[in-house]
């Protein structure tokens, strides 16, 4: 099994051993992965789970790539697609425990708030689909504006969606290279968690 997953059908929904061959397993999903540098921490820190990242950029998916091969781990693999195709159409039905969206793109100006994820309802609705009944949603971002509409969006779904408490340090979670970048330069970084109740 090599580090980079293609899916057999790219118009066609997976299954959840497509990606990785025991579905007892808990199947992790780190959206916009960057570097890979989540994606491999969680993978070594957690050899009972599976990790797959996804990420658009060619150059993060060769790197996320080559450090999965580098640290020999079978449980983590990339995929290079568009986050939002991939929540809303391609990713198993309640095949996912965990999707973890980290300092996505924030889409700063005004005009351009309706094409962050957490504003549109495919995005939402296929968040619903592959969540495990009790997943997780986990949002991290330095955006203000960003982390307030996650806050919106959620609880415009609360039926679905019951936040959580996230306190510092409750569990292992590597800091990612944006993160790490914005912390640097003395920005808050805000964090919030959702668990899926009803999809």
């Amino acid at each position: 099994m090599t580090p980079l997953f293609v899916p057999p059908d790219h118009f066609r929904e997976l299954q959840r051993t497509d990606i990785f061959p025991d579905a007892s397993r808990p199947l992790e999903i780190d959206l916009g992965c960057g570097d890979g540098t989540f994606l491999t921490g969680m993978a070594a820190h957690h050899p009972e789970r599976d990790f797959l990242g996804v990420e658009r950029m060619l150059g993060r998916v060769s790197k996320t790539a080559r450090k999965i091969a580098a640290q020999h781990l079978p449980n983590a693999r990339i995929m290079r697609l568009e986050s939002a195709y991939t929540v809303a159409w391609l990713l198993p039905r309640a095949g996912v425990s965990r999707l973890h969206l980290l300092c996505p793109d924030p889409w700063p100006k005004k005009k351009h708030a309706a094409r962050r994820l957490v504003n549109q309802a495919e995005f939402l609705d296929g968040l619903a689909r592959i969540l495990v009944p009790g997943g997780e949603f986990l949002l991290k971002t330095d955006d203000g504006p960003y982390f307030e509409d996650t806050l919106l969006s959620l609880a415009s779904r609360a039926h679905q969606f019951e936040r959580l408490d996230w306190p510092a340090n409750a569990f292992f979670y590597p800091t990612t290279d944006f993160e790490r970048s914005w912390l640097d330069i003395g920005r808050v970084i805000h964090r919030a968690r959702w668990r899926l109740v009803a999809p």
